[in-house]
């Protein structure tokens, strides 16, 4: 069965290049562009894997995080942020983060990421 995904930006250049590069691995059912929005697409798509920007406007989302990890804790959350975030992503690991990667995306990264964070290997 495939999984389904959303993908949370702020940016809508970086929501298409993450979507993108998992369209091949994941039926990505849906985009948000920002953390208050990510728990409204969360709530009505209930997808398995959420792709999740940090710094956003409304709702960052490390508090995005926290709140859907309180709703469903088995969704797996990979994190994608900019590499100076360092102490951003401690918080976003205390805060339930399954994972995380870098900007500019790498696609083998994102793949790699997902291969440890998942029971089974993405698709190649």
């Amino acid at each position: 069965m495939v999984q389904r995904a959303i993908v949370v930006d702020d940016s809508s250049f970086q929501r298409n290049i993450v979507t993108n590069t998992i369209e091949n691995w994941f039926d990505v059912i849906g985009t948000a562009s920002n953390g208050k929005e990510a728990i409204e697409v969360f709530r009505e798509k209930r997808p398995d894997v959420i792709t999740m920007d940090i710094m956003m406007p409304e709702m960052n989302g490390i508090e995005s995080l926290r709140r859907i990890k309180d709703i469903s804790p088995e969704t797996t959350i990979v994190m994608v942020t900019s590499v100076s975030q360092d102490e951003k992503m401690r918080e976003a690991a205390k805060a339930g983060a399954d994972g995380y990667v870098t900007k500019p995306v790498d696609t083998e990264a994102l793949r790699n990421e997902f291969d440890d964070v998942l029971d089974f290997p993405v698709s190649r």
